[in-house]
């Protein structure tokens, strides 16, 4: 978890709420959920608080992406995308991970503007 806190920052990357303050615990959550074949790597993790890490489940970075901006909030889009393109990179050096590389590239594209 230290590390995930140091590479993203004590904030939630959906909600921008500081982790570890009060009530609002830090979690990580998987950018691609292992349902969808994301691996169990550091590469594949996200600081997030519990509420964003429950409520998000198995949805697509993208379309909780547009939830946040519904509930106007701020993602941190630059995290984010830095994170798949991360494991990405991780992907093609370690190899395997087949159902993953597809999700990843359609979040990208649909991310990185």
């Amino acid at each position: 978890m230290a590390i995930i806190l140091e590479r993203d920052g004590a904030e939630c990357v959906w909600c921008r709420r500081p982790l570890e303050v009060g009530l609002v615990a830090a979690t990580t959550e998987h950018l691609v959920p292992r349902i969808k074949g994301g691996p169990s790597w550091v590469e594949n993790e996200l600081a997030a608080c519990r509420r964003c890490n429950g409520e998000r489940g198995h949805r697509t970075p993208g379309e909780w992406f547009d939830e946040c901006d519904r509930r106007g909030w701020e993602p941190n889009r630059g995290a984010i995308v830095s994170a798949l393109r991360s494991l990405q990179a991780a992907i093609a050096e370690r190899g395997g991970q087949r159902r993953a590389r597809p999700y990843i590239a359609s979040q990208l594209r649909r991310l990185d503007l």
